[in-house]
């Protein structure tokens, strides 16, 4: 996304957008470029920092990320109701049956003690049915008068509860929660619900509730126990039960299991949604002993604890009680307890980090009280315990990579990097411009990204990676790329958004002057994003099918796609139509680019604006539009070979880091002489010859003149075609020669490294 650095303000719609947009998978994945300056201290913001696209397809993981647990402090208006959870399968007893199983579906035209007699003759798979009504027959089954008279039903019968369902009370219970569901679902069919049955319901819970046999510890009792806990949350009763959630956990024990495991488990209903409930929250202030059961239930069951369990649950809810300031009092020591009692990595890291994560943003400025304000100090060793070095320019922080992995991260980026210098023709970074290294972060996982990420480098991760460029032109500032494993893909490795990233890091170090403000002072999306684009895709030698099929319906003139921004823009103009137009640019008006670039090289944004709307303007409309139609069809074309800048050194023998001297001769039997100074830590130095007539041999020496007597490589095919690669060379001077088999003139020599 936007390699920019934006108000907080406009944070949340891009992340909106980036939800909507889901790019190409690949190992060097084609997503988006943020920046932002270098992450703060521990306790301090780290500004302007931008999402990138999450895609779509990461596995949805049962395990809770921090923000998610976050609970709304509004109540919904009165009268409105909300859904109980989706039905599942009952596996309530029920009483014999003689009633016809079509019949006894058929509740919309029953009333009264019929109704009752009805809903308790039939099976537990036909109430369940009820939760798919609609229309007219929702409205006669589920008008208010009819949940009233079944309420009604359940608190004159409670009195004979036995703690099994022999006298049908599932069923009862089950058509009230089926009531509720559908009247949220179809509000204007149904009709609304008010007094009558906020009476009527209270009567049947507070009578089910206090029968002796509602605490009975067994399966019978657990499967319609279960749902009546449910059915506390569908009528909004959630504060006047709140005692009945807070016996349930102070009781529980290894010995709820089955249905009553269930009856606890759904207190986490009532608990979460209760909080959007203002009643609710005041009856929780009103008895500390509610928030005290929750910590407690967490503690004596440390055992449960494995990321995605009821323990974990319960404990976020918790925590996410410190939204609330009339309950932080109680609040504060109960997770100021839990966040220091379990390890931040492994089974409990969720209950932790979740904990952390509202201490930090609920009860912000108070992080020493709960000993986290170290917590990105302490986490790091802990989660990224990866520390590689690929060059001097590139470091990868990783969860957890092989040493094959990071070896072909590292060597594709490297090559990414002189393809990228030979595709721009650059001659060195823009003036000012120390962002000499990129750090690349790689969590295992989204998940994991979203758990620790938030943390270590302050940022947000309902996304698909951050990239935090910082501000270029000062000293010590670190650029830097967050991100994840593409998990879904495995067992390939494919780290999720990395080489469309990478083209951005590149592009403003060597093409755009200044940070990424100065370059957002005119439209310059087109070229940023479209670059990006095209070199993740050209570079990976990927088909970008999304963008040829956008050609094929013709939607932009390029004059259009100059005035792009990340404002009047969505996601396939400034991403596919980014690249469509980049490509065009490139590949038959190569001059433009050029030209385009040295204003962008210099800061001059003006000049630049100048070029594309009024000496280029709608000039190649027409012939970008015939473009676009066989680029539609898969036809289109391609760049001409890259080659790399000319070097710049008066000695002509001398070259320097990804250029090229032209026209390279010797007679036969003698030699053009070559040397290169190279920096500590270089990887791979690749040397190429091509052109030119004649036959030339290519000769490499580490510390001396290359000769046929004296050399450590050599590449000797017949013509002048020769390529010579060597891993992890020497620092200092190195020397190379061509050696005239046959006498050649007009030959490209070209170093990269």
């Amino acid at each position: 996304m936007r390699p920019s650095r934006i108000p907080t303000a406009q944070l949340g719609r891009l992340l909106a957008l980036a939800f909507a947009f889901v790019l190409t998978l690949g190992f060097f994945a084609p997503q988006s470029r943020a920046a932002s300056t270098t992450p703060a201290p521990a306790g301090q913001p780290s500004s302007r920092a931008i999402p990138v696209p999450k895609s779509a397809e990461v596995p949805k993981d049962g395990r809770p990320t921090p923000g998610a647990a976050d609970t709304a402090p509004d109540a919904p208006k009165a009268g409105a109701t909300r859904p109980a959870p989706a039905p599942q399968p009952k596996q309530l007893r029920s009483a014999p049956s003689a009633v016809d199983a079509a019949a006894a579906c058929d509740f919309s035209t029953s009333t009264g003690s019929a109704l009752v007699q009805q809903v308790k003759a039939a099976s537990l798979d036909c109430v369940n049915s009820l939760f798919n009504l609609s229309g007219t027959q929702a409205q006669r089954t589920f008008a208010e008068a009819q949940l009233v008279t079944v309420a009604n039903a359940l608190r004159d019968g409670a009195a004979g509860y036995n703690g099994t369902n022999s006298a049908s009370t599932g069923q009862l219970v089950l058509f009230l929660r089926a009531g509720y569901y559908v009247q949220w679902k179809y509000p204007d069919a149904v009709g609304t619900y008010n007094s009558p049955l906020q009476s009527a319901i209270r009567g049947g819970l507070d009578a089910f509730f206090a029968t002796p046999h509602a605490k009975d510890v067994t399966q019978a009792n657990g499967e319609t126990l279960a749902e009546a806990v449910t059915l506390i949350d569908s009528a909004q009763e959630n504060a006047r039960y709140a005692g009945v959630v807070k016996g349930l956990l102070n009781s529980y024990d290894s010995s709820y299991t089955g249905a009553m495991w269930n009856a606890v488990a759904n207190t986490r209903t009532v608990i979460e949604r209760g909080t959007e409930l203002p009643a609710f929250i005041a009856a929780l202030q009103a008895d500390s002993g509610f928030s005290t059961a929750m910590a407690g239930f967490v503690t004596r069951n440390s055992s449960m604890i494995n990321g995605g369990d009821l323990a974990t649950d319960i404990g976020i809810q918790l925590g996410g009680l410190l939204n609330f300031p009339e309950l932080k009092a109680q609040v504060r020591p109960l997770v100021k307890d839990l966040v220091n009692r379990y390890p931040l990595v492994g089974a409990t890291g969720p209950l932790t980090m979740n904990l952390a994560w509202f201490a930090e943003k609920r009860d912000t400025g108070n992080c020493s009280f709960y000993g986290i304000c170290d917590l990105p100090t302490r986490l790091v060793p802990l989660v990224l315990t990866i520390n590689h070095t690929c060059s001097p320019s590139l470091r990868i922080r990783a969860q957890q990579m092989s040493t094959e992995e990071l070896a072909a991260t590292c060597a594709s980026l490297a090559n990414q990097d002189a393809y990228f210098h030979r595709l721009v023709r650059d001659r060195g970074p823009v003036s000012g411009d120390v962002n000499t290294a990129l750090e690349v972060v790689v969590f295992d996982a989204y998940y994991d990204y979203s758990l620790y990420a938030w943390s270590i480098y302050d940022i947000e991760t309902d996304n698909g990676g951050m990239y935090l460029e910082g501000n270029p032109n000062t000293a010590g500032n670190q650029a830097r790329f967050i991100a994840h494993e593409a998990s879904w893909l495995r067992p390939s490795f494919q780290i999720w958004n990395l080489n469309h990233e990478y083209t951005h890091y590149l592009d403003g170090r060597y093409n755009m002057l200044g940070d990424f403000d100065a370059g957002m002072s005119t439209p310059t999306v087109m070229w940023v994003e479209g670059i990006a684009e095209y070199v993740s895709y050209s570079y990976r030698e990927v088909r970008y099918d999304d963008a040829i099929a956008q050609a094929a319906k013709g939607t932009y003139k390029l004059s259009t796609l100059f005035d792009t921004t990340y404002d009047n823009a969505d996601q396939t103009r400034i991403y596919n139509w980014g690249y469509l137009a980049v490509r065009y640019l490139l590949q038959l008006h190569p001059g433009d680019v050029d030209t385009l670039l040295g204003y962008y090289r210099a800061g001059n944004w003006a000049a630049a604006r100048t070029l594309l709307t009024s000496t280029i303007g709608t000039r190649y409309d027409a012939d970008f539009a015939t473009w676009l139609a066989a680029c539609g069809t898969g036809n289109c074309g391609s760049l001409p070979p890259l080659q790399a800048p000319l070097c710049t050194g008066a000695d002509v023998r001398q070259f320097d880091q990804n250029c090229r001297r032209d026209n390279a001769n010797a007679t036969t039997g003698n030699y053009s002489y070559s040397f290169l100074y190279l920096p500590a830590g270089v990887r791979t130095l690749t040397i190429t010859t091509a052109g030119g007539t004649g036959n030339a041999d290519l000769y490499y020496n580490g510390g001396s003149w290359a000769t046929t007597g004296s050399y450590l490589a050599r590449s000797t095919n017949a013509g002048n075609g020769e390529t010579l690669t060597i891993s992890n060379p020497p620092a200092g001077w190195v020397f190379f020669s061509l050696y005239a088999q046959q006498g050649f003139t007009g030959t490209t020599v070209t170093a990269q490294y």
